[in-house]
Parts: structure tokens; sequence; C-alpha cells
């Protein structure tokens, strides 16, 4: 019995072995078509590739499914020699991949776990899941089905279709602010909304010879000069007096005092 089930491993580990250097084969002739013939590589000659390595993974899972063949979960392996020398054999069996079977390697190469980090990140994501309720995860399901079917129907749609669709809602689209735009314009044309600031002062009321922006704000008056009738102020000839009440005039709200100097004082009398 015990020789029938070594036979039995036997042969599905050599026919193990055979599937998967298929499938390396498969590999190492796909790689050199994308790194050597990409140029001339077309679309239904990957499709055809992928579809090779599809069909030889599917192989090895029925085979190892299959009912005669003997479940490697309990088949245990123990090194029994490790050394940081090179082994040639081992370099030859492993076409150069394994050169030494070491302390450093063996725990990657006979690892039926995988590692602690990716277990932890596992037990995360599988108590999260565990937390949410059937209804939200159903209500979740229906919102991410939607989203596929939404792109996949946008994917399969004809390319026309999407640019007059990107056309119709770059024309619906305003590219402006119809309240901002009449407020603006309302602001120019009639003056809405400005504020009425004036000059400090007292307001005067407008006299011929003033334009409305000069009304609201300080006047300028003449001044006189004492100091002699026959003195001239400037260049420009005598000043007049100011007389009161003359029609026309408005007292200013400024008050000069201007002081003359005395004849020995001016620089120009002799």
């Amino acid at each position: 019995m015990q020789q029938r089930e070594e036979k039995q491993l036997e042969a599905s580990v050599e026919s193990l072995i055979s599937r998967v250097a298929h499938v390396k084969n498969a590999l190492h002739s796909f790689i050199y078509k994308l790194e050597n013939e990409y140029e001339r590589l077309t679309w239904p000659s990957v499709l055809d590739n992928f579809a090779l390595l599809s069909g030889q993974l599917n192989t090895i899972n029925k085979l190892l499914k299959n009912e005669k063949t003997p479940s490697f979960r309990n088949q245990v392996i123990i090194p029994l020699l490790l050394s940081p020398d090179r082994d040639e054999d081992l370099a030859k069996l492993t076409e150069q991949r394994v050169p030494v079977f070491s302390h450093e390697i063996v725990p990657d190469y006979l690892r039926t776990k995988p590692d602690p980090e990716v277990e932890e990140q596992e037990k995360q994501l599988s108590a999260e899941a565990a937390r949410i309720g059937p209804e939200v995860a159903q209500k979740q399901i229906q919102t991410l089905n939607k989203l596929c079917s939404n792109l996949l129907e946008k994917l399969n749609n004809p390319r026309e279709d999407r640019d007059a669709e990107s056309a119709t809602m770059r024309q619906n689209k305003s590219s402006f602010n119809p309240a901002d735009t009449n407020a603006l314009v309302g602001a120019v044309a009639f003056g809405k909304g400005l504020s009425k600031c004036r000059p400090p002062g007292p307001v005067a009321p407008g006299h011929p010879g003033q334009g409305p922006m000069m009304s609201g704000g300080p006047t300028l008056q003449q001044v006189t000069i004492g100091g002699g009738s026959g003195q001239q102020a400037g260049m420009g000839g005598p000043v007049a007096p100011q007389q009161q009440g003359q029609p026309g005039k408005m007292p200013s709200s400024i008050k000069t005092n201007i002081k003359s100097a005395s004849g020995s004082m001016h620089p120009y009398n002799r």
C-alpha cells in the first residue's frame, strides 16, 4: 500500500513538472515576442498567448483536483542539508536560479504560508468584511455593478457618440454667471450698488461757471495782501479786495491771515 502511494505520488509530481514546464516555455515565448517583436505584434496574437497560458493553468488546476492525484498538502518537505557553499547540481536543476541552499533562502522557498505582513493584512481585511452588514454589503455591490455597467456602456459605444456627447456638454455648460454680469452692467451704466461718497466740508449750492463735479468741495478765493495800494502780488498785477455781499461769490470756510511786511524788510524796496 505504501509503495503504491509512493509510485502514485512520483507519477503526479512528474506530470505536474511537465505541465509547469509547458507553462514556462509559453511564458518565455511570450516575453521574447514582447521584447523583440513588439513592432509587428498584433492584439489578436497577444490574446492568443494569453489564452494559451490560461488553458495551461486550468489544466494544472484540473490535475491537482483530480481524484487520483494525492493531496500535496499532506506532504512535508524537510531540508536535510543546508550549506552556504554553491551547489552545482542544484544550480543546474533550477536553471541557475537557486545556486545555494542556505539558511537565508530556505524560509522563502519552503514557505507554506504568506509573509507575516501579508497574513496580517488579510486578517484585517477579513475582519472589516465581517463587520459590514448584509444590507450595506448589498448596497455596495449594487453601486459597484452600476458603475461597472456605465463604464462598459461608455467603452462599447462608438467614438462618434462619445465625441457628440462631449460637444453637447461643452455647449450646454455656461462659462459665466448671469447675475454677476447683470450687476456689473448696472454698476457701469446706472451706478447701481455704488456707495455715494463725497469729500469733507460743507456742501455749496451750484452757481454759474462751476461744473457738477466741483459742487460740494472747498472753493478758491482771492486773498488781499496789505501794505500799500501800489504793491503787487506776484506777477499777475494788483489783487482786488474781497467785497462782502458781492453777488455770485460765496464766502470761503477757510480763513487766511497774511501780515504785510514793512518797507524796510522788503528786499526790493530802496
